[in-house]
């Protein structure tokens, strides 16, 4: 019998989420005048590697926590059209899990990249 190797393609790469409390949010406008939303939470460890990307790649972003936040949670929702996340929103450009194709082409289409 042999056996097949998994590649990370298969693994889900997004979590899910439930709606607890209330908080403000602050919209952050990129230098370009675009604007990027990472709606998240604080347990999902794929949030945290889609905002270390954002990051590493110098793009600024809004984090909005949907446990925190359940406007923010809905927003998400009716954006994605389904409760998973991180869900990113690059000017428009929906993109629901950490996936980093995705991103980089978004950040490339909307000129936000500095690579």
């Amino acid at each position: 019998m042999t056996r097949t190797k998994t590649t990370q393609a298969f693994l889900p790469r997004f979590c899910f989420f439930h709606f607890t409390k209330y908080s403000d949010i602050i919209e952050v406008m990129n230098d370009a005048g675009t604007s990027v939303i990472v709606y998240s939470a604080t347990w999902c460890a794929f949030c945290h590697a889609a905002k270390q990307y954002l990051d590493k790649l110098g793009v600024k972003y809004t984090d909005r926590d949907v446990d925190a936040d359940p406007k923010a949670g809905m927003e998400a929702v009716d954006k994605s059209g389904q409760r998973g996340i991180p869900v990113l929103d690059i000017n428009g450009t929906i993109i629901v899990g950490f996936d980093r194709p995705k991103i980089d082409f978004a950040l490339k289409t909307h000129k936000l990249a500095l690579h």
